[in-house]
């Protein structure tokens, strides 16, 4: 007897399931997220008890490293909940309900506390950490029955690898603490336990690697090498593992493609993404009929004006004018600024007034100063030329109409990828394209300089990561004329005139910084003739910093105290990033 129940014994445990890898990854996070809730009551505790400044200090970075270990799912299943608890401190614009959205979360807490503690803002704080514990007990109750697979886990991991490359080491969310580089560091080391499940020797030998090279001052950090020997190779290994174990990658739309060996380069990114219809194909014949279109002044109204005679090509596709001139010759607010890379943006127009590349064209060819035409009238003009109205037929079913012509437009400009710059290159395997001032600057551009906290890695661009599905506006005072003494306020209101919402005033969109050395002057209104003197503006702390009264800010107004020489380095990274367009038709 004793035989007959061993022996059934042996068999069930033998035939017993274990949990399936994403189950203990579910049991992880789960764990994690009692954790985190742990820390902020302690934070909560200690401010409604009044403890010490160093000893808050303390507790925040604890909490903020136990929100970095849960990071990675939080933002992935969890957005609305991630941006409550470490969204940036500004308000917000919901622009469908039209109205201002406060802050909340680890960044506003972090704004108050640090760099020394006013205990005259107690109350203040002490509401604040109320309402982070509050959507800490939030994000317990959404994970409590969430349930993954083995896709989602890998993705979320990629997407989490892109954050700590373009918002981690960067600074971008820890801009007063400074507490940046163990906070990636907690990021690392909470993905290489959570991959430990799936028992894979190479991917836990490099995240060990990316740990062990996250250490140092912020200033001082190697960014540059962490990214291309540390984080480059994570990348590659993720796909190269998902691959060998038979997993599924998530097919979904994503400006940034999630099966790129790299982030960087014209392979990493999908230029279709913010397209206005899924039916409307990119093919050649209709890119080739959009560059035809992109240098016909048919489409103004007079018959003078195309859309390259502002978006010159041999200057990046900007103009060489501090601001456009209207076709009664009279100076514009603002200037034309580049098109390559343009369909890497979530908005579009320097107050981010559109979505689409295609109402970006009805809203210049329609404007009065700018080009008074009507695309109606183009496309009856197109069809009575026999030569244009067949291309027109070839390429689209219905021949020329204003919707086609918009289309067209819209398709040769999407085909203006440009990311294949000497730094795309470097970061790509060929490590000898970069000069020693170009790798210092790139080092500066996304540390001490800060640039890359508006300019995000790896567009350069102000298209948030690793979603991409909003395009940041900053207010940063730039002046109406050139010089450092008695500088004068530039009236253009800015994305204020779209909004309404005060804080918007002076605000344009972040644009991109690649082929800069191509597309002087500089600035919405080309106040700024060199990279020598864009570089200066920034180093003095923007509008405030130059002295002009400018009430909503979003640059910090302190010096950054760049030398002489790291000045000059950073000017010759942004030279680096110069690359001709990908289009097959140009």
């Amino acid at each position: 007897m004793r035989w007959y129940c061993l022996f059934f014994l042996v068999l069930w445990t033998g035939c017993r399931k274990e949990p399936a890898s994403s189950e203990r990854v579910e049991a992880l996070f789960r764990e994690r997220v009692a954790q985190l809730v742990t820390a902020v009551e302690q934070l909560e505790a200690g401010v409604d008890g009044h403890v010490t400044g160093p000893e808050l200090h303390r507790r925040f970075r604890a909490a903020r490293l136990a929100y970095k270990r849960v990071e990675w799912l939080t933002e992935y299943y969890f957005p609305e909940t991630a941006r409550n608890l470490n969204g940036p401190p500004l308000d917000e614009f919901e622009e469908d309900d039209n109205k201002v959205i406060p802050p909340e979360g680890f960044q506003v807490v972090e704004a108050l506390l640090f760099p020394e503690w006013d205990t005259a803002r107690a109350g203040e704080l002490a509401g604040h950490t109320d309402i982070l514990r509050a959507n800490m007990n939030r994000l317990r109750w959404v994970t409590a029955s969430n349930q993954l697979t083995d896709a989602h886990i890998l993705d979320a991991v990629r997407q989490e690898l892109l954050r700590i490359m373009s918002l981690g080491i960067t600074g971008f969310d820890s801009s007063v603490a400074l507490h940046s580089l163990p906070e990636a560091r907690a990021s690392l080391a909470s993905l290489r336990e959570i991959l430990a499940v799936y028992e894979d020797p190479e991917l836990d030998r490099l995240f060990r690697k990316a740990e062990a090279s996250l250490g140092g001052q912020f200033n001082e950090f190697n960014r540059l090498s962490f990214i291309s020997t540390c984080l480059n190779p994570l990348v590659r290994e993720l796909n190269r593992f998902r691959k060998e174990r038979g997993i599924e990658r998530i097919r979904t739309s994503s400006l940034l493609r999630n099966d790129s060996e790299s982030f960087f380069g014209n392979a990493a990114v999908d230029p279709d993404h913010f397209r206005a219809g899924a039916a409307d194909t990119t093919t050649i014949a209709r890119i080739i009929l959009g560059k035809r279109l992109f240098s016909d002044p048919v489409l103004s109204g007079d018959g003078t004006r195309s859309c390259a005679g502002c978006h010159r090509p041999d200057r990046a596709f900007s103009e060489d004018r501090a601001t456009s001139i209207s076709l009664s010759g009279k100076p514009l607010l603002r200037n034309a600024p580049s098109l390559l890379n343009v369909a890497l943006q979530a908005r579009l127009f320097y107050d981010s007034r559109v979505v689409y590349l295609e109402d970006q064209a009805t809203d210049v060819i329609g404007n009065q100063e700018e080009m008074h035409g009507s695309l109606e009238v183009a496309a009856a003009k197109i069809r009575r030329q026999p030569t244009y109205d067949q291309a027109f037929r070839a390429a689209y079913a219905g021949g020329a109409s204003a919707e086609t012509i918009r289309h067209a437009l819209a398709t040769y400009e999407r085909s203006l990828t440009a990311l294949d710059s000497r730094f795309d290159r470097y970061m790509n395997g060929e490590t000898t394209l970069l000069s020693p001032e170009e790798k210092r600057g790139f080092n500066l551009f996304a540390g001490k300089a800060k640039c890359a906290t508006c300019h995000f890695l790896p567009l350069t661009n102000g298209t948030v990561p690793p979603f991409f599905e909003k395009t940041e506006s900053e207010v940063i005072g730039v002046p109406a004329i050139t010089g450092w003494k008695n500088p004068k306020p530039n009236r253009d209101p800015g994305k204020f005139a779209l909004t309404g919402a005060d804080f918007h005033r002076g605000a344009f969109k972040t644009p991109t910084v690649r082929n800069s050395a191509l597309t002087s002057p500089y600035m919405h209104n080309g106040v700024y003739r060199t990279l020598e003197e864009v570089v200066e503006f920034y180093d003095r702390g923007g509008g405030q910093g130059l002295g002009l009264d400018i009430p909503h800010q979003t640059l910090s107004p302190d010096p950054l105290r760049l030398t002489h020489t790291e000045k000059a380095d950073l000017v010759a990274f942004l030279q680096s990033l110069s690359a001709e367009a990908a289009s097959p038709v140009l």
